[in-house]
């Protein structure tokens, strides 16, 4: 009689292509430098999986379950996170960049993500309430509507991204670096109207 094969429990430098895992659902808890091109996690429950050095490229993880989720050193490029709660996550070690993704409405509420890197990425309506950007990259970023309220964005870089709204009031901005005439921002609350001198 032939045994069954154990489950494997953890997968290390391997490729998955075009899988549709909210479908198939995720083969082991615990992934390390694979590689995920084109993967669909839409709606998929990852709840406690973990995710060491891997490289999300074309995926869409829009509303997919991140209970206890760990990202370590993780990078999204060209991906739909839309409604992601990153704030769900398992905080330890939390890292990642973002690349050319969308993050409409995702929720970072409270995460302690410094030195993040989001470049070429959309992040209308993204939530950053009460979280530690200090030292973070917006390279080229839409910020229309995303929320920043009692958060850390000390030596955070906004120069090249725009449609930001930050109460200075509200936050604590030391440092941080912005441009004009996107720098306008920072002043929203007050409905002033600023004429470009030319």
């Amino acid at each position: 009689m032939k045994r069954a094969q154990p489950e494997r429990r953890f997968f290390e430098d391997e490729n998955f292509e075009g899988i549709d895992f909210k479908e198939k659902g995720l083969k082991g808890p615990e992934y390390e430098r694979c590689t995920f091109n084109d993967c669909d996690f839409s709606g998929a429950d990852l709840s406690g999986t973990k995710f060491t050095e891997c490289t999300f490229t074309a995926c869409n993880f829009s509303l997919a379950n991140l209970t206890s989720t760990s990202f370590r050193e993780a990078k999204f490029i060209d991906s739909k996170l839309w409604g992601l709660r990153f704030d769900n996550c398992n905080q330890f070690g939390l890292s990642f960049s973002f690349d050319g993704c969308s993050l409409r409405h995702a929720m970072f509420y409270g995460t302690k993500i410094r030195k993040t890197l989001f470049r070429n990425s959309q992040l209308n309506e993204a939530d950053f309430t009460a979280c530690d950007l200090t030292s973070s990259v917006f390279d080229n970023c839409d910020m229309a509507n995303a929320t920043f309220d009692s958060t850390v964005i000390e030596k955070a870089d906004f120069r090249t991204s725009y449609n930001y709204s930050i109460d200075p009031e509200r936050n604590r901005i030391k440092k941080a670096r912005f441009s004009s005439p996107q720098v306008a921002g920072l002043l929203d609350k007050y409905d002033i109207e600023i004429d470009d001198a030319n």
